[in-house]
């Protein structure tokens, strides 16, 4: 990704969107954060209004010379996939089409030339994880009957099954037992490291798409992708740690544990829970997962959602901010496939959005959003993509139980699939360096960094 200067960041405006945004709000109030009722869906959207206006800002890709669907520097690729998510979901939740065509320019724009998200304006690093949430992002926009794109274009749900497809095809059997690699290709640094996130992201979409279409093939492989994450150890007691190296055989599992690895599982967890007609394994193991969860919540203030592992710490980086956003999406997606969750869920959610609110106090607006939600007013100083997407999605979450349940194929879908699309059986991730066309080194993932921590138990621990 080519550079941009991060003064750009405060430059960007999006001139159709709504200023009168900023006329909810006293200046009292936004001294104090945002203002927000978590029982009144007015009040609910008008906050998650000016949360996605903020977030929005950092988004460039819309203007001449810049490329749809890349954040500037200093963020990857997949996390404005994963914006697209937040965005697919403030859509679903409010009403608020404003930034829909924004969405859709973007997602088809990466697709690449296989229509898998294989995409070659990437120059670094490819990741299954990366690759994998532009899908969990398509597989949203099918399951919500978001617009379709043009017939001419590739449809939502035959994305994520092309990316489904691809990533089959590399399931890596040499070492570990199974398991996706983090990286796709040889030549990536990490490629020689199997993590949770990669196979976790492979599970979801896997489980989704098996309750989507009713193939029980997908089902299959959510069953297998389970049972090989919890036989390499790591799952561990519902603790799901990062992942583990291919030179060790995965006897390394790196013990870390961030609050998307649970969130994946949760939501993959549901969908099958769904599928089974409520099986009993699945309902333990879901159980079991939302309960483990309790180690991402402070205690005071009760049922905040923090980032365990950096947060307390301040060592959290420009990835880690974005990930509670995908702990809450994933939560309350949950209840809408397992319903029985629901209490349980907002009593998190309630408290997490209540706090997040009150930290969307800073910049000189007064309502950009930190990430140290524990804090409550007491801005943290810290702003980002994944600061505001995570104040965005646990807060949009509040109306979860004013929306329908996702649709599949045969409750109301409207996307069209295509079970052999994209590249599968058309690139082998053994092969050696020398012999990948020039065109399939592309992609962005996040560079294996060893960041030293303390107080977390362990002493070394991989960025994922």
């Amino acid at each position: 990704m080519p550079a941009v200067p991060s003064s750009s960041h405060q430059s960007v405006r999006l001139p159709w969107l709504p200023f009168v945004a900023l006329t909810v709000f006293s200046i009292s109030q936004l001294s104090a954060g945002l203002q927000l009722d978590l029982d009144d869906a007015a009040s609910i959207k008008a906050a998650t209004s000016q949360v996605a206006y903020d977030m929005m800002k950092y988004y460039d890709g819309n203007l001449t010379g810049r490329i749809p669907g890349n954040l500037p520097d200093p963020y990857y690729w997949w996390q404005c996939g994963a914006m697209f998510g937040s965005l697919l979901d403030y859509y679903f939740y409010t009403g608020d089409g404003q930034y829909n065509d924004l969405v859709t320019q973007g997602m088809l724009h990466q697709v690449g030339p296989n229509n898998d998200y294989m995409t070659p304006n990437q120059t670094k690093t490819t990741g299954n994880d990366d690759q994998g949430f532009w899908a969990m992002s398509a597989l949203s926009a099918a399951e919500q009957r978001f617009p379709n794109p043009p017939e001419d274009k590739p449809q939502w749900l035959a994305l994520a099954q092309a990316v489904f497809n691809t990533q089959a095809l590399r399931w890596d059997t040499q070492f570990c037992g199974g398991g996706l690699r983090w990286q796709v290709f040889t030549f990536n640094t990490g490629y020689d490291y199997k993590n949770t996130i990669s196979n976790g992201v492979f599970f979801n979409i896997a489980a989704r798409l098996a309750k989507y279409t009713g193939n029980q093939t997908y089902a299959d492989w959510a069953d297998k992708v389970w049972d090989w994450t919890n036989d390499v150890g790591f799952i561990q007691g519902y603790h799901f740690f990062d992942g583990a190296h291919t030179t060790l055989n995965c006897n390394d599992t790196n013990r870390v544990q961030w609050t998307y690895n649970a969130g994946v599982y949760m939501l993959g967890a549901a969908n099958m829970y769904n599928f089974t007609g409520g099986s009993a394994k699945w309902s333990e193991r879901l159980d079991n997962i939302f309960n483990q969860t309790s180690m991402f919540y402070t205690a005071n203030p009760p049922n905040v959602m923090q980032e365990q592992a950096c947060e307390p710490y301040g060592t959290c980086n420009t990835d880690n901010f974005s990930f509670k956003a995908y702990l809450a999406r994933w939560m309350a997606a949950s209840t809408k496939v397992a319903p029985y969750m629901y209490d349980g869920v907002m009593e998190k959610i309630r408290a997490s959005a209540a706090a997040a609110a009150l930290q969307c106090s800073g910049g000189a607006s007064g309502t950009l959003c930190g990430i140290k939600w524990s804090d409550g007013a007491k801005y943290d100083g810290t702003t980002g993509v994944g600061q505001q997407m995570s104040a965005l999605e646990v807060m949009q979450s509040l109306l979860i139980s004013r929306v329908a349940a996702p649709v599949t194929q045969d409750t109301g879908g409207i996307s069209k699939g295509d079970p052999s699309a994209g590249s599968a059986g058309t690139f082998d991730p053994s092969l050696p360096q020398d012999t990948i066309e020039r065109k399939d080194r592309v992609g962005a993932g996040i560079l294996t960094t060893l960041v030293l921590v303390s107080g977390i138990g362990s002493t070394w621990w991989m960025i994922a």
